[in-house]
């Protein structure tokens, strides 16, 4: 879990995991052309590197003939049994249970029961004892020895702050759970959305190819009839091959992001399914981004987030292991006790007992206690820096995922305009060819206008459903993350 953590703080595995396949490289073109920066991460792509440790899972169920209808809703929900990154996080709260019961046990009593036999025979003169008239040799003889043994520590103030210590770590693994939750939502909903995108650009390219074909007729008729030179139908055809390839690479990376959800959600991968949700979340009015205001959703934020709360209880759980270094100063007192019965043998025996009491100081050990209090001390100061960190953290996360989600929602608007304004061009530039009022040039240049256009208007709405999906992960409450995405 250490490792995973590691992972998700430092974004690592985004290229492999996000931007892998070819619609990892539609979508950075897409992204660059709507102005996201050069590199993967720009805008609400920032969240995602922490996805990556969610990527996996166990794999759940066989597969069947049958070719699954599958929601969003049903995609997380088997994420969050299957995924690796919450099995991983309940494996680790059951190894704190374990840990915080070893903690509590040296303040408890501890009790033992012995039964001994003993048989023996001693010899005197390997003793050095040798007396007159004496046997050289005594035994064998022997005893049964039936045994209680009491063992408690009836004070000991660094145990009881290592218990502390325990409890509240194993509190913060509750919260962790819960986060894996919140970042399942998002691993899976990142996966379906990209799925999402790959089907709509699929339609988008059948339809550019539709079109390009039907230039490539009107080229051909065109020659044929001598109103125009060959180089108008091989401009036509050139166009028409460049979308039938655009198509096969993007029916390619639709079926590898399929296969990166069933691996995310645990679906065996040799199982057919479609996604239903192809356009229930792309509604524009879901939120009202006016009625958001910074402070009170870094507020909000800041109470719901169930890694900052895990951090909180790690910071708890270093104070008091600092405290308990202190405290490895102080006395403890300790009883010990037993009673038993013993004789010859059980019909022939006597009860037996006696009890100790401990009290044990420190006189010199200093350089042991001196250690085990500056060690501490620099975890502690190492997790109160990371607390201060995690709040700035959520102050950025929330404050990027407003304005990605009032960015993106724009672009969608201008990408939606700009697919109608480039589908007026290419029937003009059409219209205009079949006239014969100009070459097909015209006609090539709209299309390709047309094929950006609609590839912008995909990579913009799977941004905006992105950036409500991330909004909700900032403010811890992914959970409900149909009240983002408007779904219905």
């Amino acid at each position: 879990m250490e490792e995973m953590d590691r992972k998700i703080k430092d974004g690592q595995g985004l290229t492999g995991t996000r931007w892998g396949g070819a619609a990892g490289g539609w979508l950075l073109l897409a992204g660059m052309a709507l102005g996201l920066g050069s590199a993967p991460g720009a805008g609400p792509f920032v969240a995602l590197g922490q996805v990556t440790a969610f990527s996996g899972s166990v794999t759940s169920g066989a597969a069947t003939n049958d070719v699954l209808a599958l929601t969003l809703d049903e995609a997380i929900e088997r994420g969050l049994k299957n995924n690796l990154g919450v099995i991983l996080s309940e494996t680790q709260k059951s190894a704190l249970r374990g840990q915080k019961l070893e903690e509590l046990q040296p303040l408890l009593p501890k009790i033992d029961g012995n039964i001994t036999e003993a048989l023996q025979q001693t010899d005197l003169a390997a003793e050095g004892l040798r007396i007159p008239g004496f046997p050289t040799v005594i035994g064998p003889y022997g005893y049964t020895d039936l045994r209680a043994n009491l063992s408690w520590s009836l004070l000991n103030v660094a145990s009881m702050k290592h218990y502390m210590a325990a409890k509240h770590n194993f509190e913060a693994a509750s919260f962790t759970v819960q986060d894996a939750r919140e970042m399942v939502v998002l691993a899976v909903g990142n996966a379906y959305l990209l799925a999402v995108a790959d089907a709509a650009r699929v339609e988008s390219v059948n339809a550019e190819l539709k079109v390009a074909e039907g230039a490539l007729h009107d080229a051909e008729a065109s020659h044929a009839a001598g109103a125009s030179p060959k180089l108008d139908e091989l401009r036509a055809r050139v166009d028409f091959q460049r979308e039938d390839q655009l198509l096969i690479a993007a029916e390619n990376a639709l079926q590898k992001d399929k296969l990166a959800l069933a691996r995310t959600i645990g679906m065996p991968l040799e199982q057919k399914f479609t996604l239903t949700d192809q356009t229930s979340f792309a509604g524009m009015d879901t939120l009202n981004l006016d009625g958001l205001e910074p402070g009170a959703e870094i507020r909000k934020a800041r109470e719901n987030r169930a890694d900052r709360a895990a951090l909180g209880l790690q910071e708890q759980a270093g104070e008091d292991e600092h405290q308990a270094a202190k405290d490895d100063r102080l006395p403890t007192l300790k009883a010990t006790a037993d009673y038993g019965d013993i004789g010859v043998n059980v019909r022939h025996s006597h009860g037996t007992g006696d009890a100790v009491g401990t009290l044990s100081i420190p006189i010199l050990n200093e350089a042991q206690l001196r250690g085990e209090s500056l060690y501490t001390g620099a975890q502690l100061d190492a997790l109160k820096a990371e607390l201060s960190d995690k709040n700035a953290q959520i102050d950025a996360d929330v404050r990027e995922a407003l304005l990605d989600l009032k960015s993106s929602r724009k672009q969608v608007e201008v990408a939606r305009s700009n697919v109608e304004l480039a589908s007026e061009a290419l029937s003009e530039a059409r219209l205009a060819y079949s006239s014969g009022i100009t070459d097909n040039l015209g006609v090539t240049d709209a299309l390709s206008s047309y094929a950006q256009a609609n590839t912008l208007l995909v990579a913009s709405q799977y941004q905006y459903n992105m950036a409500r999906l991330s909004l909700a992960r900032a403010l811890g409450d992914a959970k409900n993350y149909k009240q983002y995405l408007g779904g219905k």
